[in-house]
């Protein structure tokens, strides 16, 4: 019995959480999108999703809103084919100095600014077919991940992996881990949970402006969230890396709960927004 304890616990201690922001937390941002546009962008998304076959990655469908949200860590999987691809995912900006995209993105491979190409791509009716079913899926994709916070900064610490921490009574975590899936996955699920439940937190009246603004001032709010992610942990974001692990407790978990949800509705309703002025 002590040995099957054991091995339960070394299982538990290393599980990946089944729904970690990469898939929960994409889907629920890209569900929302989908629920916010207007019918006439939501058909024509329908429409390039169904060519979603010139992609060429059968392995990676994206012939739904929510596949197409998950595409873009799907095709890491193909290697050299997507290689180029991997650092529009985030963009590392020192949450300990003056906040400066351009300086920290100056080629353009960066989320942000892949985020804004993807849009002059799909607004583009003169681009192949291929080309603007391949920008949509990379935007709803780029749009979940800079509003994970530490996809926006961090310490020099590549958004939190190398920092270790433990997550309640859950150890052998770190920061980036806690946000992309164990705290994302109790903060979508917390009630109301899923998509529906977290728009319906957001008055309607107050949708319109929490979806208004620059892909750039959103990248600074989210790197503002990491500052805060950051200094939840250890009390000051800037603050020397304890010898003993920190420890991410239940009160501050609590706590971080709206933070996540309010991340994701905005998420879901600026990527509605977008849709709506390149397809609507």
């Amino acid at each position: 019995m002590i040995r099957l304890l054991l091995m339960l616990a070394a299982l538990l201690g290393t599980a990946t959480p089944a729904h970690a922001w990469w898939e929960y937390g994409h889907e629920t941002v890209a569900t929302i999108a989908m629920a916010s546009v207007k019918p006439q962008t939501r058909a024509r998304i329908g429409r390039l999703l169904a060519r979603s076959d010139l992609l060429e990655t059968p392995t990676c469908p994206a012939r739904t809103i929510e596949q197409a949200s998950v595409w873009a860590d799907c095709v890491k999987t193909l290697k050299d084919r997507y290689s180029y691809a991997y650092n529009w995912h985030y963009q590392n900006i020192d949450v300990c100095r003056p906040f400066d995209l351009k300086a920290n993105c100056p080629d353009g491979n960066c989320v942000a600014r892949q985020i804004e190409r993807d849009v002059r791509l799909l607004a583009d009716r003169s681009q192949p077919v291929r080309v603007r079913v391949e920008a949509l899926v990379f935007l709803v994709h780029f749009m979940g991940d800079l509003h994970q916070p530490l996809h926006a900064g961090d310490r020099h610490d590549r958004g939190g992996n190398d920092m270790k921490a433990d997550y309640g009574f859950r150890p052998n975590s770190n920061l980036h881990s806690i946000w992309d899936g164990l705290l994302a996955d109790r903060a979508i699920s917390t009630p109301p949970g899923g998509p529906m439940g977290i728009l319906s937190t957001v008055p309607v009246a107050e949708r319109s402006a929490e979806a208004a603004g620059t892909v750039e001032e959103w990248s600074r709010e989210s790197w503002q969230i990491a500052h805060h992610a950051y200094a939840a942990l250890l009390g000051d974001a800037c603050a020397t890396v304890p010898a003993t692990r920190p420890v991410l407790d239940n009160d501050r978990i609590v706590a971080l709960i709206p933070v996540l949800r309010h991340q994701v509705a905005r998420g879901g309703l600026r990527l509605a927004r977008l849709l709506d002025e390149t397809l609507g």
